[in-house]
């Protein structure tokens, strides 16, 4: 099998020779600035990225990383920094071209190997079938609800429609929200949607009846 492939966006030299006997059990390809690491996966995507904030050329890392997620939005970064304040990290974490995770410097190897192994389980075509996933489930959770929802219209209406047909007094809005628990309009629509189904006659709720008129008295 080939191996993942991690692009090292990192300038200082020591660093990256630290990354290259860490992580041996991977192809890694490294660059030194933010413009160099946008070239590079325009060519060729990488299965994870490894973004130092302070980069060659008075770059940094931070100010790439819009345009990185635009290029590779579900490919993981992991941004390492031993420059960045705590509300900085946690800004770089959030919204949607976000880094996935962040790591101080120095690196704790162990931290890293572990990060990266859970970046590369959980994030990319996993995490793009995850959100089809959650799509599909949120689909028919809406369709179960208005699908009960409109059970629920139903049997109103024909228990409305039972006790108003043969009544003689106009139907008392306001006990039958209360009964029915929904709001008073909603009981002035199902009577409106039953007189234009024939199943009561108009008499029962003249047309000028409308939401905020007053009702009789109970």
């Amino acid at each position: 099998m080939n191996k993942p492939m991690i692009l090292i966006v990192e300038d200082d030299d020591l660093q990256y020779e630290v990354y290259e006997d860490a992580l041996s059990d991977f192809e890694l390809k490294r660059v030194t600035t933010g413009r160099d690491a946008l070239a590079s996966i325009a060519a060729r995507q990488p299965n994870l990225v490894i973004l130092d904030h302070i980069l060659d050329e008075g770059e940094h890392g931070l100010d790439y990383l819009p345009e990185l997620k635009e290029l590779v939005p579900h490919v993981p970064i992991i941004l390492v920094s031993g420059a960045l304040e705590v509300q900085q990290q946690m800004m770089a974490l959030q919204g949607p071209r976000r880094a996935h995770y962040a790591i101080d410097k120095p690196v704790d190897l162990k931290e890293l190997k572990k990060t990266i192994e859970t970046a590369l389980k959980e994030c990319g075509e996993t995490e793009v079938l995850k959100g089809f996933e959650a799509l599909e489930r949120s689909k028919r959770i809406d369709a179960e609800f208005l699908f009960s929802r409109s059970t629920d219209r139903l049997s109103r209406q024909t228990e409305i429609r039972r006790r108003v047909a043969d009544s003689k007094t106009r139907p008392n809005i306001s006990a039958l929200a209360r009964e029915f628990r929904v709001a008073r309009r909603t009981i002035i629509r199902d009577l409106q949607e039953l007189i234009r189904r024939g199943e009561l006659k108009p008499e029962v709720f003249p047309k000028w009846e409308q939401p905020g008129d007053h009702d009789d008295e109970e």
